[in-house]
């Protein structure tokens, strides 16, 4: 599913990834923990395909047997749309848009024709409680509502692969409790694999694994 070989990265002088390997199964759910500067997020945004290694040429990164690095930006772009997706902490939902519309917006980017994107929309937040807000904008919604419409938008176009960087991090207890539990029933629901960065000891032992960073390197 995820194999990483030799992953670096430089920032300038700055080393933060120091050779990272990972091979994540189909369906697992796996959380990276570690100190901030560890390089947890900057790991994840390159298994994520928004960042690319410094050593492209002595590294590889296969996702669903296609090794990323080998594609155009377009191709890639196309590949993120229809294999990935993500969720952060903050939710970055867009301001103007019902929680329908903004989960919608990857379906329209991948050009899923609008009444088949809806139906997809509508069948997501309704399966996430959230069928009494499909025109509700963000601002109406709670930060626990808005987090689970940032989820159904990362789930529109059947992603493969979900990547979470401190999902929980924005929520009160409770929230978070209820979103560290949908994952896992989103996974045995829909199949998805989820790698979850976070600090929430509780979701990071929740996980099938655990990998602990330390100074650029999996340790665990």
């Amino acid at each position: 599913m995820i194999q990483a070989t030799n992953i670096q990265k430089f920032y300038g002088e700055l080393q933060v990834l120091k050779g990272v390997d990972l091979h994540i199964e189909k369906g697992e759910i796996v959380s990276i923990v570690g100190a901030s500067g560890a390089g947890k997020t900057t790991l994840l945004q390159i298994l994520g395909t928004l960042d690319t290694q410094s050593n492209k040429s002595d590294s590889s990164l296969l996702i669903n047997a296609t090794d990323v690095t080998k594609l155009t930006d377009k191709t890639l772009a196309k590949f993120r749309n229809e294999h990935i997706g993500f969720i952060f902490q903050f939710h970055q939902l867009l301001p103007e848009f019902t929680a329908l519309e903004n989960v919608c917006i990857p379906a329209f980017i991948k050009k899923t024709p609008r009444k088949e994107a809806e139906k997809r929309g509508m069948e997501l937040l309704d399966f996430l409680g959230l069928s009494h807000r499909f025109h509700h904008k963000p601002n109406e919604l709670s930060g626990g509502e808005q987090q689970r419409v940032a989820v159904a938008r990362a789930l529109v176009n059947h992603p493969s692969i979900i990547y979470a960087d401190e999902p929980s991090g924005n929520l009160d207890s409770e929230s978070a409790d209820k979103l560290h539990k949908l994952f896992f029933e989103l996974r045995d629901t829909f199949g998805q694999t989820f790698v979850i960065v976070t600090h929430n000891e509780d979701l990071a032992n929740m996980a099938d694994r655990k990998l602990t960073m330390v100074d650029g390197l999996i340790t665990v």
